[in-house]
């Protein structure tokens, strides 16, 4: 477990992304990762924004395989990235947030109603209207 924490971790951020695509791609098929899930949660409030975003989208790929609702201690957790500090990791959460909400649709409400509760004032001008679009696709995915 430490090793993969370690490689997602690395300052060698291509090799780190590298590893992520690989665990999340792989997740599609297969619950070989979901193990590592508390691992992969351990990270999720990481002080580098590039580990934050490998493990949203991780424990994203993750939840299909999510037969032990371990999702329900780490989901506040999760959707504290909706607004994150940095903006792009706020879309990268949001963007994840479709693919959890379709794994795991009791989440559903929760995921709109963070949504609806989240305040964008601290982002500039020119990334609030983004997030806010993000917000809206990933809702109507959700709710389609």
């Amino acid at each position: 477990m430490q090793e993969i924490i370690a490689k997602l971790t690395s300052k060698e951020d291509q090799y780190a992304c590298a590893f992520a695509d690989q665990i999340i791609s792989e997740s599609q098929d297969t619950d070989k990762w979901y193990e590592y899930f508390d691992a992969f949660a351990s990270l999720l409030n990481h002080p580098k924004s590039l580990v934050r975003n490998r493990v949203l989208y991780i424990l994203a790929a993750n939840a299909r395989w999510d037969d032990e609702n371990r999702f329900d201690t780490i989901l506040d957790d999760y959707l504290a990235h909706v607004t994150d500090e940095k903006p792009i990791t706020a879309r990268q959460c949001i963007q994840a947030l479709a693919q959890i909400g379709k794994a795991k649709p009791q989440y559903i409400s929760r995921i709109c109603a963070c949504f609806h509760g989240a305040n964008l004032s601290k982002y500039k001008d020119s990334m609030r209207p983004l997030i806010a679009k993000d917000m809206k696709e990933t809702e109507r995915l959700l709710t389609e």
